[in-house]
């Protein structure tokens, strides 16, 4: 199962009840966070989830309200006991970024692994980051910007008549079903000789700070939750929006319904939104489960055969 947590839903600037838009993925007690404005380690502090396991930070991009956060909450990991290396992952600029906040945070406990990425529009990326499958996707901003999805996958159920049909020693049974390749009497044995297909995975998506751009309802395809920016509720301010490179609730919703996700969180809001809440129909108008999303909203995602 999954973890997932807003830390903050606002945009631009954070409000006494509202922090900048972060979110925070959690797997066997390990955690990923996408973006670090202002606000993100207190409302992290309250959520309760703990620093020291902070494996990976993720940037959409390089704008204040979603990086000026990084050095209080690196020096707080750091304070919470951790001496693990740490990666931190965004457009190509990032070291250079980080080490000129860095100048108010120098003595970290542990080192930084950076991984930049090329903007390259309609090139998604793919790593490996805290047990999950990352991808990120080009966006329509002012400035390079990415979304996110993170993906669990989850192997096929272990079949003893297909361990047994392919000679498979009994002793090296669990250690195959872990996903471990393991040997004996000089032959090697791997997973797919005792394990069925693949089942379905467990994928949380994440959009922010965009307007509308080609391709992002393929690259949240089959999403449990998406994330997703909506600056203005109205119909009326999608110009506007579309003007400073945002989208509103029913872009969102429209990505949700096209991408055939199972559920709509938004956020990113603008200081002006003070009730969300008040105008979520907009976006159920065209993707019913939508939710409005506040700061430490969470949900466990668990895989589809558990639920």
């Amino acid at each position: 199962m999954l973890d997932v947590a807003l830390l903050g839903t606002g945009g631009m600037m954070p409000l006494p009840n509202r922090f900048l838009s972060s979110l925070c993925v959690r797997i066997n007690g390990r955690l990923c966070i996408v973006d670090c404005g202002e606000g993100t380690q207190v409302s992290h502090k309250i959520l309760g989830w703990g620093f020291k396991n902070i494996d990976a930070i993720f940037f959409t991009h390089f704008h204040a309200d979603h990086i000026s956060g990084l050095p209080g909450l690196l020096l707080t990991i750091g304070n919470s006991g951790r001496v693990e290396p740490l990666t931190l992952a965004g457009p190509e600029g990032l070291e250079k970024v980080v080490a000129s906040l860095l100048v108010i945070a120098q003595e970290l406990p542990f080192t930084i692994n950076f991984i930049e990425l090329p903007f390259i529009k309609g090139t998604e990326h793919k790593f490996s980051a805290a047990g999950l499958t990352v991808g990120a996707y080009p966006l329509n901003h002012r400035i390079p910007c990415f979304a996110y999805s993170f993906t669990l996958p989850r192997p096929g159920k272990f079949d003893a008549a297909r361990a047994e049909s392919r000679g498979v020693p009994l002793k090296l049974w669990s250690v195959l079903q872990r996903g471990e390749t393991a040997s004996a009497d000089g032959f090697e044995y791997t997973p797919d000789m005792v394990l069925g297909p693949e089942r379905a995975p467990i994928k949380v998506s994440y959009c922010t700070d965009t307007k509308s751009v080609n391709g992002v309802a393929r690259f949240i395809a089959g999403s449990d939750l998406f994330v997703c920016e909506g600056l203005y509720a109205e119909d009326e301010k999608l110009e506007k929006a579309r003007e400073h490179h945002h989208m509103i609730f029913s872009e969102a919703a429209a990505y949700a319904r096209d991408g055939g996700a199972e559920e709509l969180w938004l956020t990113a809001y603008s200081p002006s939104l003070s009730n969300p809440e008040a105008f979520v129909d907009k976006a159920r108008d065209i993707f019913p489960n939508a939710k409005a999303g506040y700061d430490r909203m969470n949900k466990t995602l668990k895989f589809k055969d558990e639920a």
